[in-house]
């Protein structure tokens, strides 16, 4: 079972990457005329059809760095790797490399401790994190810490690996809020999409409310003010939701795709449509999707034109025999 569950969010982030490469940057006007409605290649990469990005790069050297435990100074070293040597990329080569994750690995480069690598400015508030923290939940979520709100010890990892590239409290709450969500999708007691996202949020924030983490992580809460009433953000317009690299953003839009749509194609199509930051909201959203309805909704359309899918889906069943309950 917990195999399935590593592929379904794995498979589901990288599927959601690689059709949002092709129209990064491009604008939801542009989309609007000319949709996505399947994979496809080129774009500002000029990639082939399933390539993804460093979103799914940077995940699954994650993954494989938590296969073998928690050592934040391996998972930094694999981020390394990544960027200097083109490990864990589709075909061997890096690119798109943000610059707050770029300046992490360049402190780390430089001896600096890989907790302290993370820009902590307000201004580095991009979506670097919350893009890659997928294997850290599983990894959690395997060893039995479920994110509540009398166990903080699940939230307090989720921020450490948030910090690896982005030490700002915004962050650090986007990737715990993620990281609650995902986990109530493993095995969830309703089909009721919106319950299910209600309780966990409501868990979460009550949770940085009541903790001990400090003033700096209480105040971000209210940056999340969208995501208390969750009817209510289900029915914002389309035009309300942005989709640019901003975490917050990339955070509500994922979460929006999610809620207002039906099956896993439909969610990762409509994020990819809402343009801009297309690669990382279509995964953030994809990993959402995979989690709830499974594996097999996962189009094998999709699947078969994945880059290295077979290495992929190794590296999920090798993570998931170690960290087995």
């Amino acid at each position: 079972m917990s195999e399935e569950i590593v592929k379904s969010v794995i498979l589901g982030l990288a599927v959601g990457d690689a059709l949002g490469v092709p129209v990064e940057t491009v604008s939801r006007e542009e989309l609007k005329v000319r949709p996505i409605k399947n994979m496809k290649g080129q774009g500002m990469y000029h990639v082939e059809k399933g390539t993804w990005s460093d979103d799914t790069s940077l995940t699954l050297a994650g993954l494989e760095s938590l296969t073998y435990g928690l050592d934040f100074h391996d998972v930094m070293e694999r981020y390394k790797n990544w960027y200097a040597n083109g490990d864990y990329t589709p075909h061997g080569k890096t690119f798109g490399v943000g610059q707050t994750t770029k300046n992490a690995i360049m402190r780390y480069l430089h001896g600096v401790e890989p907790l302290k690598c993370g820009d902590v400015e307000e201004t580095s508030n991009g979506n670097g994190a919350l893009m890659r923290i997928s294997p850290f939940v599983l990894y959690l979520y395997l060893h039995n810490y479920h994110f509540d709100e009398f166990d903080y010890r699940g939230f307090e990892i989720i921020h450490k690996a948030s910090c690896l590239t982005h030490r700002h409290p915004r962050s650090q709450v986007a990737c715990g809020i993620f990281a609650k969500v995902l986990t109530s999708l493993f095995n969830p007691n309703t089909n009721k999409k919106e319950t299910i996202v209600q309780r966990a949020i409501d868990r979460a924030l009550y949770s940085y409310d009541e903790s001990m983490f400090g003033a700096d992580i209480k105040a971000e809460i209210s940056t999340y003010e969208h995501l208390v009433d969750v009817c209510s953000f289900m029915n914002m317009a389309e035009s309300d939701i942005s989709s640019s690299a901003y975490v917050v953003d990339t955070l509500e839009a994922a979460l929006y795709c999610f809620l207002t749509t039906n099956s896993y194609e439909e969610c990762v199509l409509k994020a990819v449509n809402l343009g801009n930051d297309s690669d990382t909201t279509a995964s953030v959203a994809g990993a959402l999707a995979g989690a709830f309805y499974g594996l097999r909704a996962i189009p094998e359309k999709w699947l078969h034109v994945l880059a290295k899918r077979e290495e992929i889906e190794k590296m999920c069943t090798n993570f998931s025999l170690r960290n087995e309950k």
